[in-house]
């Protein structure tokens, strides 16, 4: 069960990072999932006008890793993402996005990570992926 965290709290983390470059914000954290959401502007766009793929694996890289920080003891140990997959499904050009990570497998040295990034607007499913998280100990 993820830990319960303050969003607001969650959100100001993010400091100068490049998901507060790229406007994302922490919107929901379920007892196994999390959900973020993100505006598509040309900040994340490739060359063509669209959500760029490198963005959407940040996303997943970004989601599943907070999610593990909420199922560890940070005092003790630290994730680390430790392989990634993204199939890009559909393009978006403008609009939000909003991704959702699933909790698949929480394990004491591995967690595992669904995560479909879905168009706000109509549902349409933009890319899924899977994030594996390694627990590494201090």
């Amino acid at each position: 069960m993820l830990k319960k965290v303050d969003l607001s709290l969650m959100n100001s983390m993010m400091g100068e990072s490049v998901s507060a470059y790229l406007g994302m914000t922490f919107t929901e954290i379920g007892d196994d999932y999390i959900v973020i959401e993100m505006p598509v502007t040309p900040k994340a766009h490739q060359p063509m006008g669209l959500l760029h793929g490198g963005v959407s694996a940040y996303i997943i890289e970004t989601i599943g890793s907070v999610g593990s920080t909420l199922l560890i003891d940070l005092n003790n140990e630290h994730p680390v993402g430790l392989e990634i997959n993204a199939n890009h499904i559909k393009g978006i050009k403008t609009g939000f996005i909003k991704a959702v990570a699933k909790l698949v497998h929480g394990g004491r040295r591995t967690h595992i990570w669904q995560v479909d990034i879905h168009n706000k607007e109509n549902g349409d499913l933009i890319c899924t992926g899977r994030l594996t998280v390694m627990i590494v100990q201090h």
